[in-house]
């Protein structure tokens, strides 16, 4: 995923480097051995099959956590995603799924690669709490349509390699743990561990008066254990398992303890009651999907709402959480592979890269947030998946489960938000790859790091990194190491943090 997905690969087994040197003695026994080129990369149709399934089951979850974090936000005219003052988590999983599907089968037969996309985690919740707040959800799917534009615009002109090194890797690097920590305390906070205070200046404070207390509470620390356990152990599935184990743990608590929700249907507020979702088993597990949010986006209507600068700045923060990780995940997955070239590049590489572009749009255009590349592909590479007949079989079951979309009602907060603190724990590895002796980029990806979280804005803490970075590179006289692009950048982050003085000044 584009914000866990750079972490997802950490500690896993060094590259199979089998499947390239691999024996090909067997001509391809058919035509979609042919195509796939199965036999040649050393595989065969049962292995990619088998690495189609363990891959879906790996990031399936995604189904589950994409309507809990795009469902909860508000737009600017307090509408959720689907319409009034609640979100429809069904519709939302059905579409998440269906673009998922349809993109992830594209990838494997336009690219023939191994590599599975989907809702980027972290894009999602910059879209739900760092745009749409600002605007409607209409305008905010434009601004992601049109960030997978221009990336798409980026790689069929080449300038993607150069924006790509514009861009210090530790300050990419900064930008992934910060919206790692920044999700984590979205997950703390929904399941109530993290709560507001009474008692000014202290802003929060754990649970209830300083102590966690109430079912639901325990439930999200079960399933938190229960899933860190499973991810310690390298069990697939593991958020996924976790997920459903939780849930089904939250209907058996509520049918015996009748709990209601944190806000009942007379406006009486239970602290200790579930967050959103009452868990409780559903009419139906099957039902026809409901793809009504297919294609509701205004692709220039935040212009209008926000201004041109604050937008541009919105596609450009967005173009950056998406633009960076996609070379890192196929490099990772090739790696693993085995499919690298001397030069450390992956086969197909141009047109991997026009179809992670094109689902950056699609999902901006089906109203899901941007779709990427997911790192959890490298698990069904590990099952032998060497091609991308494993990409259309992760697919096929991408859209079966659009069916059983209905599943997801019955999904508390509680049992989905650890998988939050989880993925959020994942991008925080990454912080170990900035040189923290070198104040030039530790300072910057500290203020990154830290404000994303403290500020509940992924943007702020972004604007606030490039602009230090560029100060001191200028403080210690090294005005040739800024890239140019930089400095643009910089100034517009500038105005963005100052556009309201600017605004009353210029009228």
């Amino acid at each position: 995923m584009s914000d866990a997905k750079g972490a997802g690969n950490k500690g896993r087994r060094p590259a199979n480097k089998g499947a390239q040197g691999a024996k090909r003695q067997a001509p391809p026994a058919s035509g979609m051995d042919k195509y796939f080129r199965i036999t040649e990369r050393g595989s065969t149709v049962s292995r990619e099959i088998r690495g189609g399934l363990v891959t879906f089951f790996t990031m399936a979850y995604i189904v589950v956590l994409n309507p809990i974090i795009l469902g909860q936000a508000l737009d600017v005219n307090g509408s959720s995603i689907t319409g009034g003052p609640e979100a429809d988590t069904a519709q939302i999983a059905a579409v998440t799924a269906l673009v998922a599907g349809v993109l992830t089968i594209l990838m494997g037969v336009v690219a023939n690669y191994p590599l599975a996309l989907a809702t980027g985690l972290g894009l999602n919740a910059f879209v739900a709490f760092g745009v749409a707040s600002q605007m409607t959800w209409a305008d905010a799917m434009g601004l992601v349509v049109l960030e997978g534009l221009v990336i798409l615009v980026l790689v069929l002109t080449g300038f993607r390699k150069a924006i790509f090194q514009a861009v210090p890797a530790q300050l990419k690097v900064a930008i992934s743990v910060g919206i790692g920590l920044f999700i984590a305390l979205i997950g703390l906070v929904d399941a109530g561990v993290v709560r507001r205070t009474d008692a000014p200046p202290v802003p929060v404070q754990l649970g209830l008066g300083g102590s966690l207390s109430g079912w639901p509470v325990l439930v999200f620390v079960v399933g938190l254990i229960l899933m860190i356990v499973l991810y310690a152990r390298r069990v697939k599935g593991a958020i996924l398992i976790s997920i459903v184990a939780t849930t089904i743990l939250a209907i058996i608590v509520e049918a015996a303890a009748k709990i209601g929700p944190t806000v009942g249907p007379d406006g009486a507020f239970n602290p200790k009651g579930w967050n959103l979702t009452v868990p409780a088993w559903p009419d139906t597990l099957v039902d026809f999907p409901d793809f009504s949010l297919l294609g509701n986006f205004s692709l220039f209507g935040s212009f209008e709402s926000v201004g041109v600068v604050v937008a541009l700045l919105l596609v450009f923060t967005l173009l950056l959480a998406d633009f960076f990780d996609t070379m890192g995940t196929m490099t990772a997955i090739g790696a693993e592979a085995g499919l690298l070239d001397e030069r450390g590049n992956p086969p197909n590489t141009q047109r991997i890269l026009i179809v992670d572009s094109i689902a950056a749009a699609a999902g901006g255009a089906a109203s899901v947030s941007s779709n990427t590349s997911y790192i959890e592909s490298a698990s069904g590479v590990g099952e032998g998946a060497r091609t991308g007949l494993a990409s259309v079989v992760t697919g096929v079951l991408f859209l079966l489960t659009t069916l059983f979309a209905p599943i997801v009602r019955i999904i508390p907060n509680e049992a989905a938000v650890p998988a939050l603190v989880v993925v959020g724990f994942l991008m925080m590895t990454q912080v170990k790859n900035i040189d923290w002796d070198d104040m030039e980029i530790a300072i910057p990806a500290f203020l990154t790091i830290i404000l994303m979280p403290f500020t509940y804005s992924i943007s702020v803490g972004i604007g606030a990194g490039f602009i230090a970075y560029v100060v001191l590179k200028v403080a210690r006289g090294k005005f040739a190491q800024v890239h140019p692009l930089l400095w643009v950048v910089a100034a517009l982050f500038v105005v963005y943090f100052a556009i309201d003085p600017i605004t009353r000044v210029l009228t």
